[in-house]
């Protein structure tokens, strides 16, 4: 039969017999519902309990204080079954779980408190738990200490549970805890005499309770209090929920007062009840902090990840402003991530490659190398960053944008981005737009092409203008004496046909070298203004008489247009060149040639930009001369080629190949520019700028082959009619053969001559008669001193000599020098003996 204790008014006793009167019903009500909810308690306190009388005299007090009854055992036995149904509030097997649970929580406690160091309150936590299982180890260890010991012991390891537990949640909230520590310790200490002294002086349970209660209460309070202050807003759940845990133990410490203090009712039995109830409030308490840990570590996680994202999107605007393309790829060849410099070059949206569908897929890129082929796919960087895991630098590389409408270069470098046990996470091509610089190179290799070509062109000229300048003296020496025997021959004479054939081939050789010269830009140009839409009809009437039936010649002028300031004859020369290359390529069923001549306004974007810059200064529109026709056309090695000198596509022996040399010398010694547009099998169209004349500018006389230097000197007085009073003329030239010819020639004019082939010769008869000659006429281009040379030193010698140099080719160089030097004309030396006799009348004329 099941024994359990119940409490008598002297304290507890055991009992068996429900008789006694101060078990009224209502108690014994009490108790028996105590009984069944307690269950298995029963069993549990009565080993613990039940002890010698001593022992009970020692749990009850001393027996001054109390009235010795006689042990009274209530046997209960419908409550026998109840027992086994609640074996779960075993009071030993609540602590032992207790005790376990709190080293678990502990040792978390503590581990967390190692790894997370600038999370505060951890360590106290653990220490708190370390202090609740050894008041639970205190509170079972009770019986086999001393009374003084035992009980305070077990009371104030409890409070110090709850005074560790604020002093983590101060330091939790990164509140001051050492005046609270100190604090602690100092309440803490005065409970313990406080414990002792309401056990051996005054025996009061109630107090000792109240007092116990009233120490965990306050701390708690404390607790709530700190909760409530320092907690954030808007309140977090898991400061809410420990808020509630906390008022949940207030409440049960509060409910414990009540029936142990102020009720007094027999309270033993549910002594279990009461500390699983403690224990679960615990747990929950404890929960609490975790939670409270977690809303840390969470908050924290969340300002990393801010801090994260805040450093991700400073990175990307640095990336994003960087004038270098960056892009990432996943192994796979999908694109990761790329920068605005990327998406710039690509002419891709910030979406995609058209904002809507994602961007294209790396295999996709067609990529070419410096030579313009398609990059083979392992020469790619990607594939060679892939392939060998290493970095790979300055490659560089083309691509078609625009769906092949641009190209754009860059100049790429890869290298792998490595987890941290060595695998491949992506792949970083980095990449400088070079288009720019691409663009700079291949304009300066068309410059150095150009250069080349212009230097070629000048070699070529300089060796054509010495050819020519000594071919101009054996023709001029041909045509010359071929006149004198024409003049000394009978008119019926046989000779006269074949010297006549004599100065026809001469003449042909003289036109020829007059090509070289047009191309190598060593022919006078004699500037005049020309009205070119009268040179386009001129042009076009000569073109039409030697065009054959089948081929249509279009003439096309819209006027209004400007005048030019050139040569007329030349420029007409252009025209003609250009009608017959281009009638040359037409086919042999005939076809069509345009010629065509407009304007166009200085704000078309087409013009030359130095012919703009020409024109603009003019304020007048440039002048576009156009030659169209629907012929075989060009491919672009012959249009790489067609302006050298000798080049041509016609049969050997059917051309010189100087044609569109001399149009070219021509078109740019006017000051104007040249295109060519040509497409092979459909025609070509070549088109020509010329800059404008202004109004107001004057222009020279058309002088075709002399210049004015210097002002003329004051007039001689006149010469006397006889021989002996005839002009002078002192003619110096290295080339006996001219010498000859020219002495024989003015000789038959009626000048007296002095014709020398040494320069020191000249300056001797100078000196020896320095007012005999009223011209010296000198060649240029003689071995030791040139005619300039001797130009200077006859007029430091004779001031008022009228003085001429004569030239195969004359230059703008020349021109300048013999104007400073005094020289009065630059002579070109023609094929007419007329006209240079001609010449030399007028020079001696202007010095009289």
């Amino acid at each position: 039969m099941a024994r359990f204790w119940v409490a008598g008014r002297g304290g507890f006793c055991p009992g068996s017999d429900w008789t006694r009167p101060w078990l009224s019903p209502v108690r014994k009500r009490t108790i028996c519902r105590a009984a069944r909810a307690g269950g298995a308690v029963c069993t549990v306190f009565v080993p613990l309990i039940r002890a010698p009388r001593a022992g009970a005299r020692a749990a009850i007090g001393p027996s001054s204080q109390r009235r010795r009854r006689r042990p009274v055992c209530v046997p209960l036995p419908s409550m026998a079954t109840g027992i086994p149904e609640l074996m779960w509030f075993h009071l030993p097997t609540l602590l032992a779980v207790w005790t376990g649970i709190d080293v678990v929580i502990g040792l978390a406690f503590w581990a967390q408190h190692r790894r997370l160091r600038h999370v505060g309150g951890l360590g106290w936590w653990a220490l708190a738990c370390l202090t609740h299982t050894s008041a639970a180890a205190a509170m079972m260890a009770r019986p086999l200490l001393p009374g003084w010991v035992g009980m305070p012991l077990s009371n104030l390891l409890f409070s110090l549970t709850f005074a560790l537990l604020w002093v983590g949640f101060r330091a939790y909230l990164g509140l001051s805890v050492r005046r609270v520590v100190t604090g602690v310790l100092l309440l803490l200490l005065v409970q313990w005499p406080v414990n002792v002294f309401f056990i051996e002086v005054v025996d009061s349970l109630p107090a000792r309770q109240l007092l116990w209660l009233g120490t965990n209460v306050a701390l708690l309070l404390l607790m709530i209090g700190d909760a409530r202050a320092h907690r954030p807003w808007p309140a977090p759940t898991e400061f809410r929920a420990l808020e509630s845990v906390l008022w949940l133990q207030v409440a049960l410490l509060l409910g414990y007062a009540l029936i142990a203090v102020v009720l007094r009712w027999p309270f033993l039995p549910s002594v279990a009840l009461l500390t699983f109830c403690f224990l679960i409030a615990y747990l929950l308490c404890v929960l609490a902090f975790q939670c409270l840990l977690m809303l840390r570590l969470r908050d924290e996680a969340q300002a990393a990840r801010a801090v994260q994202r805040q450093r991700e999107a400073d990175l990307q605007r640095l990336v994003d402003n960087l004038d270098a393309g960056v892009m990432v790829f996943h192994p796979d060849h999908t694109l990761w991530r790329m920068n605005t410099a990327a998406r710039r070059f690509l002419t891709w949206s910030a979406v995609g490659a058209d904002g809507v569908v994602p961007e294209p897929s790396y295999e996709s890129w067609l990529m070419l190398d410096e030579n313009g082929q398609p990059l083979r796919r392992h020469d790619r960087p990607f594939e060679r960053v892939l392939i060998t895991g290493q970095p790979v630098r300055d490659v560089v590389v083309g691509l078609p944008i625009d769906g092949g409408a641009r190209l754009r270069w860059a100049l790429c470098s890869g290298y792998p981005e490595n987890d941290s046990q060595g695998g491949l996470r992506r792949v970083v091509l980095t990449f400088i737009d070079i288009t720019a610089m691409k663009d700079a190179q291949s304009e300066q290799k068309a410059l150095e092409a150009r250069l080349s070509q212009s230097q070629k062109m000048q070699a070529l000229g300089t060796l054509a203008g010495g050819v020519a300048h000594d071919f101009n003296n054996i023709l001029t020496a041909i045509l010359g004496n071929a006149d004198l025997a024409r003049e000394d021959l009978p008119a019926k004479a046989r000779a006269h046909e074949s010297l006549g054939e004599i100065s026809t081939a001469a003449r042909r050789g003289r036109e020829l070298v007059r090509q070289i010269l047009t191309f190598s830009r060593q022919q006078p140009l004699a500037r005049a203004r020309v009205p070119l839409a009268a040179v386009v009809v001129e042009s076009c009437a000569l073109l039409r008489a030697a065009l054959p039936s089948q081929v249509q010649l279009v003439q096309t002028i819209v006027p209004p247009l400007p005048e030019v300031s050139g040569d007329a004859t030349q420029l007409q020369q252009v025209l003609v060149n250009l009608g017959t290359n281009a009638l040359h390529a037409l086919p042999a069923a005939g076809g069509r040639i345009e010629v065509a001549l407009d304007s166009l306004p200085v704000s078309q974007a087409r013009l030359p930009p130095a012919l703009a810059q020409a024109c603009r200064a003019a304020g007048l529109p440039a002048l576009r001369l156009r030659v169209i026709d629907d012929g075989c056309g060009m491919d672009e090695r012959v249009q790489r080629r067609m302006f050298e000198p000798f080049f041509t596509t016609k049969p050997v022996g059917q051309g010189t190949g100087l044609g569109l040399s001399v149009v070219l010398g021509l078109v740019e010694a006017h000051g104007g520019h040249i295109e060519v547009c040509s497409t092979p099998q459909k025609g070509t169209t070549i088109t020509l700028w010329l800059p404008p004349l202004p109004a107001d500018e004057a222009t020279a006389e058309d002088k075709p082959v002399t210049m004015p230097a210097v002002e003329n000197p004051q007039p001689r007085p006149d010469a006397p009619a006889s021989p002996e009073a005839a002009p002078h003329i002192l003619y110096l030239d290295d080339d006996d053969t001219l010498v000859f010819l020219v002495r024989r020639l003015l000789e038959r004019r009626g000048y007296r001559v002095t014709a020398l082939s040494v320069q020191a010769d000249a300056l001797a008869a100078l000196r020896d008669k320095p007012g005999e000659f009223a011209l010296l006429l000198t060649d240029y281009n003689m071995p030791g001193m040139s005619g300039l040379e001797v130009a200077r030193e006859a007029l430091t010698i004779e001031p008022r000599l009228t003085v001429a140099v004569a030239s195969g080719y004359i230059t703008d160089e020349l021109q300048a020098e013999a104007r400073a030097a005094g020289v009065r004309e630059v002579v070109f030396k023609t094929d007419a003996v007329e006209q240079f006799c001609e010449i030399v009348a007028r020079l001696v004329k202007s010095s009289d």
